[in-house]
């Protein structure tokens, strides 16, 4: 392993002055600190990250705390918090919750214990109104961006949400102006507060068209192709036909979707349905996807930059990034004098 010692050897210096020359204190000289650099770089040397860590009180680590990285919806944000990081010399350590609050407290207390100098989670919802680990977080101080809207157990931290109501309002506004009255509404988990903010939306845009909200045009659906599917199955049970659906995630719009077809339903000449986050797969799925595109790469640069503001103890604002429509093929008025959407 090459050592500073090794490089002042060499470069006819102090090790104190290759010290300072590779982290650029101001009183090296440029020649001096260009060919201790290229020494460095011709002679493998690297950086011992423990002992600046010791030096400096940090560690130069990010933990990421997520649901599942084969959620679409994040491959984006990821990407960009993690180029964000890379720009400012910050590595990443990763974790997956998998929406389970005992494996989230796990994967927090891990990174703490790391030294991290940053959190970015996206929380395991819970009913409860606190939570142990959060309240942990809050007494060490440990500057943390949520990346979503805040529930009670962790509302006292910064968070980057997208207008999740503000979107979901506009989505059923443009399935009611292609003149559909009887539209299904497909709920996320019950503890997700970007859940509850979708429906409102819904529900808003149903008040403000004077049309009552019925309780049989709804489905729990959750936030997976699966959840999708079977809650369609249960509508075709039970016999409700809507001229339109609206999904709570694309996964759950693509699963409803692929449920309908097969029962020999067309979409969106027998019924329409949207979706709401704009994964890749909306845009390519064999009936392209209406959708609520979210700014998915913009939301990873803000949480960073929301973090670098809180790491240098900086003033900053809370971000809410707005969500556009996003119409293609798969909402279109309803038939008429039909009743659609029949089993």
């Amino acid at each position: 392993m090459v050592r500073l010692k090794d490089i002042a050897q060499i470069a006819g210096v102090s090790v104190m002055t290759v010290s300072k020359a590779l982290r650029d204190e101001p009183d090296v000289s440029e020649v001096t600190r260009a060919k201790i650099k290229a020494l460095a770089l011709q002679m493998g040397y690297v950086p011992d990250s423990s002992a600046q860590g010791l030096r400096t009180k940090t560690t130069k680590l990010l933990g990421l705390v997520i649901p599942t990285a084969t959620d679409p919806i994040y491959a984006r944000i990821v990407l960009a918090i993690e180029e964000q990081a890379h720009q400012l010399g910050y590595d990443l350590l990763l974790a997956h919750t998998y929406n389970q609050a005992e494996r989230e407290d796990d994967c927090l207390r891990r990174m703490l214990s790391r030294r991290v100098d940053g959190l970015f989670i996206t929380p395991a919802y819970r009913l409860e109104a606190e939570a142990r680990i959060y309240q942990e977080i809050a007494v060490r101080k440990t500057p943390t961006v949520l990346l979503g809207p805040p529930a009670s157990f962790c509302k006292n931290f910064a968070g980057i949400e997208i207008e999740e109501l503000v979107a979901s309002y506009n989505l059923t506004r443009h399935l009611l102006g292609l003149g559909h009255k009887k539209i299904a509404y497909f709920t996320g988990p019950q503890a997700a507060p970007w859940a509850h903010e979708r429906f409102e939306g819904y529900r808003r845009a149903l008040r403000e068209a004077n049309l009552e909200l019925d309780d049989k045009l709804v489905f729990q659906a959750g936030n997976t192709i699966e959840e999708g599917s079977q809650a369609a199955l249960q509508m075709l049970k039970e016999g409700c036909h809507p001229t339109a659906i609206q999904a709570v995630s694309d996964l759950a719009a693509i699963g409803c979707a692929e449920a309908l077809l097969h029962h020999g339903l067309k979409i969106p000449e027998d019924i329409s349905v949207a979706g709401f986050g704009n994964i890749l797969a909306a845009e390519f799925y064999r009936v392209p996807l209406t959708t609520i595109r979210q700014p998915k790469y913009r939301l990873g640069v803000a949480a960073m930059e929301t973090m670098m503001h809180l790491i240098r103890h900086e003033p900053f604002h809370l971000k809410r990034l707005p969500a556009e429509l996003e119409q293609r093929k798969s909402t279109a008025p309803p038939k008429k004098g039909a009743e659609a959407a029949k089993s």
